[in-house]
């Protein structure tokens, strides 16, 4: 069984090569003024269904659950104050991200391109300061705080919801 911290970073890493997909998109958008709006729609499901609802919603009902739960205020406010609100972050340019395509594609015009660069660029960033900080920050404090055995209880956890994930598609 994988360690959920290692589960978590491997993610990570196919999230972070993501985002460097996403700037080189918005890049090519700036550069020839062009935009594979189907791509961009693609890009949106990845974020919603696996960076978000896959990935992050292990982080909140499992590891920072027990954080929260079990490590005072702290964790709880590294959490709560901290990872949480960027994960909001991140829904809510997405959210705009996805209006300005649906009004791209009906109308192109400045503002809705200036409006998908601007939110696509700014979840790029995002999530690179936030993986950066749960990597360095969060998960070792976790793995300092917690014992081996809730540690263990965490990673079946995760495990078991990745295999009902995959059950589910």
């Amino acid at each position: 069984m994988i360690n959920i911290v290692e589960r978590l970073i491997e993610e990570h890493n196919r999230i972070s090569a993501f985002v460097d997909e996403l700037e080189e998109a918005c890049i090519y958008f700036v550069e020839y003024d062009e935009i594979d709006i189907e791509k961009f729609r693609e890009y949106v499901d990845f974020i919603r269904n696996y960076a978000d609802g896959t990935h992050h919603k292990k982080e909140e009902e499992i590891l920072f659950k027990e954080m929260i739960d079990r490590l005072g205020s702290v964790a709880e406010n590294l959490v709560k104050h901290g990872m949480l609100v960027e994960h909001d972050l991140a829904r809510l340019y997405v959210s705009e991200l996805s209006n300005a395509l649906d009004r791209y594609e009906k109308k192109k015009n400045m503002k809705d391109k200036v409006c998908i660069i601007g939110n696509t660029m700014s979840y790029v960033y995002l999530l690179r300061r936030h993986i950066e900080k749960e990597n360095g920050v969060v998960f070792p404090y976790a793995e300092k705080m917690f014992d081996t055995e809730l540690m263990d209880e965490m990673s079946r956890q995760a495990e078991e919801f990745d295999a009902n994930i995959a059950n589910s598609r």
